[in-house]
């Protein structure tokens, strides 16, 4: 009978994170949350996830969904329900007003306002709890949330594009196109899905970059096409000593957050063309990347993706600043004079740093691989 009841809390669990997958791209800064009601006789009543920030969670949509047959129901949630009063009533207080008679949560919220006070909420409401089904896969949803939350910064994901040979550009920094349309597709994904996208001069000056998300090359389904259109990622770019020019085309694509160790006499520039400047001084006369995701997550970001040169990139990782690398190998020859994935001077084997590979599979003519940090 135990095991029976795992399977079906299972079952609809998975279900309740295929739904919260829907917004993957729109929910920023809240976390990508799915529910699931279900009857005693084992009918889904109702069905809902959450689209976007300020608006009805998933436990309301899919109360609403229900309706009176919410009464005497399970509920499967991705995320511990909310007992706070923030841009929407709390969840908690919701389902116990609905009258539902068990309430499986996957993952308990790391939010610190919630952190258990939901899942006590609905046991002093005589509702019976349980709390972990799926928990892993309920984490990898919202890495960015969950670490935003525990440690009070973004997930920081590192994309690389490379050849065989581990190169990623010629000498001159020429680079487009390394790889595949379905690995730029991916790439695509990555920007829609984050909080913000951090790149640098080498990248916008060399490749003429823009660093937007591109609703029509997302290979998605068009509502989510829609949803990533209409929650663009803030663009930031570490420019220390403010060398880009307006013109570049990476200003023209709309407003963004320029990161500098010196202000000079140039912010009134980038403020009248509708930009925002952010002084960092750090040490050796480079922009403070620590104090900078500090910043990025007090404003909300939960995912970060880098998307930058070798230097960049590599200053991230020397610095230890890296929580997953996305590196995409295309099946060319770069040759030894072209640049390496990142700058990162090496001597001996012992300082190698060692990393966990999470992942790798085909991405049309490329592949694609997930790394850690081991």
């Amino acid at each position: 009978m135990h095991d029976s009841l795992l399977a079906c809390d299972q079952a609809h669990m998975a279900r309740a994170l295929e739904l919260a997958r829907r917004g993957l791209f729109s929910t920023h800064p809240n976390p990508r949350v799915g529910c699931v009601i279900v009857a005693a006789d084992g009918e889904i009543i109702g069905e809902g996830w959450h689209v976007r920030a300020g608006e009805p969670h998933a436990e309301v949509h899919a109360l609403r969904q229900a309706g009176a047959r919410a009464r005497g129901a399970t509920a499967y949630v991705t995320l511990e329900p909310c007992s706070h009063h923030g841009r929407t009533p709390p969840c908690a207080e919701a389902l116990v007003t609905a009258g539902v008679a068990r309430v499986v949560a996957a993952m308990q919220d790391p939010n610190p306002q919630v952190a258990g006070r939901g899942l006590a909420r609905l046991e002093a409401a005589d509702i019976a709890v349980s709390c972990g089904v799926l928990e892993s896969e309920a984490r990898a949803l919202n890495p960015g949330f969950i670490k935003r939350m525990e440690c009070g910064l973004p997930h920081v994901r590192v994309k690389l594009a490379m050849s065989l040979d581990g190169r990623t550009a010629m000498a001159s920094g020429e680079s487009q196109w390394i790889t595949g349309p379905a690995a730029r597709a991916a790439v695509q994904r990555l920007r829609a899905r984050s909080s913000a996208i951090i790149t640098g001069v080498d990248t916008v000056l060399c490749d003429n970059a823009r660093l937007t998300v591109r609703p029509d090359e997302l290979g998605v389904e068009p509502e989510q096409a829609a949803l990533a259109a209409a929650r663009p990622p803030l663009r930031v770019l570490i420019d220390g000593q403010l060398r880009v020019p307006l013109s570049a085309a990476f200003f023209q694509a709309g407003p963004a957050l320029v990161v500098c160790v010196e202000e000079g006499g140039r912010s009134a520039e980038y403020q009248a063309a509708g930009h925002r400047l952010l002084c960092l001084p750090g040490a050796e006369g480079r922009v403070d990347l620590s104090l900078l995701l500090l910043e990025l997550a007090a404003v909300g970001v939960n995912e970060l993706l880098v998307e930058a040169g070798p230097r960049l990139a590599g200053a991230f990782a020397r610095a230890g600043l890296v929580d997953e690398y996305r590196i995409f190998m295309a099946p060319q020859l770069l040759g030894s004079s072209a640049r390496p994935l990142l700058d990162w001077p090496l001597a001996r084997m012992s300082e190698a740093p060692q990393l966990s590979i999470r992942e790798i599979r085909a991405v049309g003519r490329d592949w694609q691989i997930i790394a850690t940090p081991a």
